[in-house]
Formats: C-alpha cells, structure tokens, sequence
C-alpha cells in the first residue's frame, strides 16, 4: 500500500527525520526539487494556502507541511534551508543521500527521472506532480494533483479529519 513504509532524512536545519518524528500530526507532503522552474513552486504555494486557510479553523488540528526533494544532488540542506522560507513557515524541507530520497519516494509511488543536463551542467527532473495526505497514525489517506483547486483540497482535508478515526 502507498506510504506504508518509513523514511529517514536530514531537515532543513540539518536534523535527522524520521516518519515517525510526524505521528500524531496531519500532514501534507509533496515531492519535488529546488531547481523546478514552475510546477514545484506553484504546487507549494497551493499546499501553503491550504495550511494557512485550514489554520484559519481553530477547531482543527494543525497540519505539518512537508517537502521531500527528489533531487538530493542539488538539493542539500543548505539548499533546501534557503527554498523553504519563501513558503509556508511550518514547510519542513527534507533531503538525504540518493538512496535515502528513492527509499521515500518508492513508498508513495513517487516516480523521479533526471533529464539530460543543458551546457551549464543545469538539468530538469521529471516527476509525480501530487500532494499526498497523510493521517495521524502515519498511513496515507488521499492525494491530490494539480488540477485540485485550494478550496478543493481544503474541503477533503477537513472532511478527513471530520470523519477520521484513530486506530488503537
């Protein structure tokens, strides 16, 4: 099943994470790089609106925003530290070593392909463009893709929560 497994990677200030370090939180999780021209940035404008709208609520839970790299070359911590402010302030940016990055990725289906590198060594990497949900108990809930409005995404996150149920 999508996002059974764990992972283990550096935040963006340099701390090793674990899935588990997150238990107990909802949490909104995108995958993609620094380098992205347009679609990762839009993506995660999107997933800061929605956090901040569902933060508007003080009847629901807050919601841990997450962003993993799939670009590990690039994207180091130093990297990840100066992209994540431009975005939610509760964005957590997490990368790691190539394996590490595949390991997590492999667990929500992530597919992730560099392109071939320009002149200057610059390259794209073509990947899933989805922002996936994941309950408090850790287990993957839903996902949702570009065409998904902010509204959209808002109104199934709260209906999950409403009609979420904690195992024991």
């Amino acid at each position: 099943a999508v996002g059974q497994g764990t992972f283990s990677l550096l935040d963006h200030t340099g701390r090793r994470r674990t899935k588990q370090d997150f238990l107990g939180s909802w949490v909104l999780l995108y995958f993609g790089f620094t380098h992205c021209p347009d679609i990762c940035p839009d993506e995660l404008e999107k997933l800061s609106a929605v956090v901040s709208a569902l933060d508007q609520n003080p009847l629901m839970p807050p919601v841990q925003p997450i962003f993993i790299t799939v670009d590990p070359e690039r994207d180091d911590v130093a990297a990840l530290a100066r992209y994540v402010k431009d975005f939610h302030p509760r964005l957590i940016g997490l990368t790691g070593s190539l394996e590490e990055v595949e390991h997590a990725g492999r667990d929500y289906r992530v597919y992730a392909s560099p392109g071939p590198k320009d002149e200057d060594g610059d390259y794209i990497v073509d990947h899933t463009i989805l922002i996936y949900l994941v309950s408090p108990d850790g287990l993957f809930l839903d996902y949702y893709n570009r065409m998904k409005s902010q509204d959209q995404i808002v109104d199934s996150v709260r209906n999950h929560m409403k009609n979420y149920t904690r195992l024991s």
